[in-house]
């Protein structure tokens, strides 16, 4: 009975979470709409809206007892009160404060209800004190029970009727009562995800059989046609026959033609016996060829239509992942102290949940980027004659093309390209010959590079120069594309094309070294045959000619690693190749054979091989074959590596970062033995000091590649120790890392004045982090 009991309850926390997820959303968009100050009737409508869902959240919490959340729901239910009786008028700190209310409650429904540890719970008792000091400092506003209760008989959620006192105040406005739910019946119901995925997954198995029909019907198709040519033959052997049978009658008599006319007259009649059994079984084969045809028709149409309405189901509108970018770009915009507001179009475009989930983060990225490197503060932007709060706009679409088209945008200061050029020679990925011929293009594509970045300090929000180079790597794994523009002063837009759903997709099979694989033809532009005399060689790079323009050529089996054919098995003639085509690049692949274009079933390869190169999948041919899915932005990247001159490496990674020298300054032993430990495992060498007086006395007495640095220390602290470094000129270059408990825009804004290359905060603190910063300043 009690294991019964437990698992009811766990389903019943489920279900919470799931509403709970849902008013905290309503709450979330009320109070950003709230912000922009609203008049009449709408600000009321939009109180009330706020003031219901937090009194719904509140009883669904006492139902499953979940104490920490009801008792929140009520301090926030008493400021919502005081706001709608006009007791108590919105301003941007009571905003803060219910905003950090609808995030603590968030943390709570998903962690169960109670706070995680005595931290967490220290800033619920803080969050309380602040709601209930916000509500109480309205001139009557009640902090434990929200709305008035109308006489004795009353209940939670009740208020006087209209024209009666409330509270003992003639005066006072009554507050709408908030109705009890109806039972209705609902036209959805909730399912879990992983039973529509099993699903999904089930119904996807059937284009596998849906191809395998129709790769037997032509077979079938095949065989009949075989047959018919064998059936021909044997009329003509026939014909043979008679002629010669005739030609034998004509002519006089012996022993010897009466045995050929015997032998062959029953030659003849066996003939016309084959003839009418193979007419037959012609006949039965073209039945059954046509009868298999008519079923690959309806089972192809019925799992066409079954898959569109599975997809369908795993379908969701974009709304439902952009809901928390409106509070994100507020926080965002208010801790770099600046003004932001996010308009968001196209919210109603169904994509696939998959899709979505795997976007995620890649948006999040791309709206970070816009408020931390796009939206200057509001002095700079009136100085160009911008209105103080900037715009970041996020539009989605559908292409003519079927795929999902999201832009994002912002009226910023746009990209500089000549610091983008700067960052992405420091790197050592171009020359500086090379960074002088790039164009706007070109440059804005560097930014797509792993490790290029213009902040001028890493901290936790940006600067490390990886943000993009994410976007880009998932959104082609998705089967996209990303393209960038940016004007000077002006703002950037950076513009994703995917895909609606992840299943059957068109693909072009291709055979090279006896194997089969697959491109999608999405990224094919283009299938033809080259000469050989065609191919010529420019800058040791095979090129060739099509339509008046020089292509770069590159061979899909050096490519893929296989090995080379012999001369003997080259076919003579013209060569076949694939032109594909991603992110504005077009580059050429020679292959053995194009098989032909058809309808493949992406799979993905397990976790074991979750980033294979060159590999977007695998796939299951209608012959039961399975076939590698290529990954055409990754063949083409590989084609340029194989194709560009080797740039000499100047020392092993490993042996320069053994020779690196690195100074911890921190007064806490605990975190000094923390950040040393961490280091020398890295394989750095490592000196400690306590403070910045004795950080300024060993870096005159020795030689270091970089400083490590706490801020708050005795006699000398952070702040000060890298003004003294910068101040000095024979350190003024060296590198140096804040990591710090201060996390305020003001204080991070105070190591970018005194010169810090790098501000980590500890609550984020992340010893791979701390690695990839350093890496990236020496």
């Amino acid at each position: 009975m009690a294991k019964k009991n437990g698992e009811f309850l766990k389903k019943l926390l489920a279900t919470f979470a799931v509403e709970a997820e849902e008013h905290l959303a309503a709450i979330a968009a009320g109070l950003l709409e709230l912000e922009k100050a609203p008049e009449g009737e709408r600000r009321k409508s939009l109180i009330e809206t706020v003031f219901r869902e937090a009194h719904s959240l509140k009883g669904a919490a006492r139902a499953v007892n979940l104490t920490a959340i009801e008792a929140l729901c009520q301090q926030a239910e008493s400021v919502f009160v005081a706001m709608k009786r006009g007791e108590l008028a919105p301003s941007p700190p009571l905003f803060d404060v219910l905003h950090a209310a609808v995030a603590a409650l968030k943390r709570l429904a998903v962690a169960g209800g109670a706070a995680s540890d005595s931290g967490e719970q220290s800033v619920l008792d803080a969050l309380g004190r602040r709601l209930e000091a916000a509500s109480k400092a309205a001139p009557t506003a009640k902090a434990d029970a929200g709305p008035p209760m109308a006489g004795p008989a009353a209940t939670e959620g009740e208020t006087a009727p209209a024209g009666e006192t409330t509270e003992g105040r003639p005066d006072a406005s009554p507050v709408q009562a908030v109705p009890p739910e109806q039972p209705v019946l609902a036209d959805t119901v909730r399912i879990s995800t992983a039973k529509l995925d099993a699903l999904f997954r089930q119904t996807e198995e059937l284009v596998s059989a849906k191809l395998a029909t129709a790769a037997r019907a032509a077979q079938l198709r095949e065989f009949s046609r075989a047959l018919a040519a064998r059936r021909k033959a044997r009329e003509t052997v026939r014909s043979q026959a008679l002629g010669i049978q005739t030609a034998l009658e004509n002519c006089a008599e012996s022993g010897l033609q009466g045995k050929i006319r015997l032998n062959l007259g029953k030659l003849l009649e066996f003939v016309e016996q084959e003839n009418s059994a193979l007419a037959s079984l012609e006949s039965r084969l073209a039945a059954a060829a046509a009868a298999a045809e008519q079923d690959s028709r309806v089972l192809g149409k019925a799992v066409d239509g079954l898959l569109e309405d599975a997809k369908k189901v795993l379908m969701l509108p974009i709304a439902s992942l952009l809901d928390v970018f409106p509070a994100l770009v507020r926080e965002l915009a208010r801790d770099r102290g600046k003004e932001a507001q996010l308009a968001v179009e196209g919210a109603d475009i169904e994509i696939d949940r998959r899709i979505l989930e795997e976007m995620k983060d890649p948006l999040i990225h791309l709206v970070r980027n816009c408020v931390d490197h796009g939206i200057e503060p509001p002095a700079e932007r009136t100085r160009r004659n911008k209105p103080p709060c900037g715009t970041i706009a996020l539009a989605v679409s559908r292409t003519d093309a079927g795929k999902a088209a999201i832009v994002v945008s912002d009226d910023g200061a746009g990209f500089d390209t000549a610091r983008l050029r700067q960052a992405a020679q420091k790197l050592d990925l171009i020359s500086a010959e090379e960074a002088s011929r790039l164009g706007v293009e070109e440059s804005l594509a560097l930014a797509f590079r792993s490790g290029v970045s213009t902040s001028p300090i890493v901290t936790d929000l940006s600067g490390r120069g990886l943000g993009l180079a994410i976007v880009q790597e998932k959104v082609e794994r998705l089967g996209g594309t990303v393209f960038v523009e940016s004007r000077a002063g002006a703002g950037t837009t950076v513009r994703l094309v995917l895909p609606l759903t992840l299943s059957a997709f068109r693909g072009v099979v291709v055979r090279v070294n006896e194997r089969l694989f697959v491109l999608p033809a999405t990224g094919v532009e283009r299938v033809a045959r080259v000469e050989k005399e065609e191919i010529k060689t420019v800058e040791n790079r095979e090129t060739i000619q099509l339509n008046g323009r020089a292509l770069s050529l590159a061979r899909l089996r050096s490519v893929l690693g296989l090995p080379a054919r012999s001369a003997q098995a080259a076919s003579p003639g013209p060569e076949p190749f694939v032109l594909l085509a991603a992110g504005g690049e077009r580059i050429a692949f020679l292959v053995d054979e194009v098989v032909g274009e058809q309808e493949v079933l992406v799979r993905g390869l397990g976790k074991q091989l979750l980033r294979v190169p060159n590999v977007a999948g695998a796939a299951m041919l209608g012959t039961g074959t399975p076939a590698p899915i290529l990954s055409v932005p990754d063949l083409m990247k590989s084609a340029v590596r194989a194709a560009a001159p080797a740039r000499p490496a100047a020392i092993a990674e490993a042996a320069e970062t053994a020779k690196r020298s690195i100074l911890v300054v921190e007064d806490s032993i605990t975190a000094r033995a923390l950040l040393q430990n961490i280091l020398e495992a890295a394989g750095y060498q490592v000196k400690t000091a306590v403070d910045g007086i004795d950080a300024l006395t060993t870096l005159k007495t020795g030689e270091f590649d970089l400083v490590v640095s706490d801020v708050q220390m005795p006699r000398m602290d952070g702040f000060d120790l890298t003004a003294r470094i910068r101040a000095d000129r024979k350190l003024a270059e060296l590198p140096v890392v804040l990591v710090t408990a201060l996390e305020s825009r003001e204080d991070r804004e105070r190591g970018i004045d005194v010169g810090a290359n790098a501000y980590i905060v500890k609550s984020s603190f992340d010893q791979s982090n701390l690695l990839a910063v350093i890496r990236k300043l020496l």
